[in-house]
């Protein structure tokens, strides 16, 4: 059975698609924060084993990494993850948007959380 490589010794694709799907997103939202287009980076990760020079520093941030970590010269520090980053992604979205988007926004959330809740209810009683 042939070793398992290392994160440090993988091709630069290799570790660019390992990272992103760690860090939860998808290849267009990681596209979308590094200002790339999906098809761009499916190419960074499969055929590419050298990195987009010009790309590197926004895929890093958009990773949380710096471009050592990224590039493999330096160990990658462990994030904690939370449970749904897609959803920490886009609540972070909502608290950039001005207050009366914002506020329609949190009355949709506490609609649906409302609905959960009276669910949970009738289910409890039945």
């Amino acid at each position: 059975m042939p070793k398992a490589k290392t994160r440090e010794k993988m091709n630069f694709g290799a570790r660019l698609a390992e990272l992103r799907k760690e860090r939860g997103f998808t290849q267009l939202e990681l596209a979308d924060q590094a200002g790339l287009s999906r098809r761009m980076l499916a190419y960074y990760e499969g055929q590419s084993e050298h990195p987009p020079t010009t790309h590197l520093p926004t895929i890093a941030q958009a990773l949380g990494v710096t471009a050592d970590e990224l590039l493999g010269l330096a160990p990658i520090k462990r994030v904690t993850r939370t449970k749904d980053s897609r959803l920490q992604r886009r609540m972070q979205e909502i608290g950039k948007l001005d207050a009366q988007d914002k506020r329609q926004v949190l009355q949709l959330i506490d609609a649906f959380i409302e609905k959960g809740q009276l669910k949970r209810k009738v289910q409890r009683a039945a």
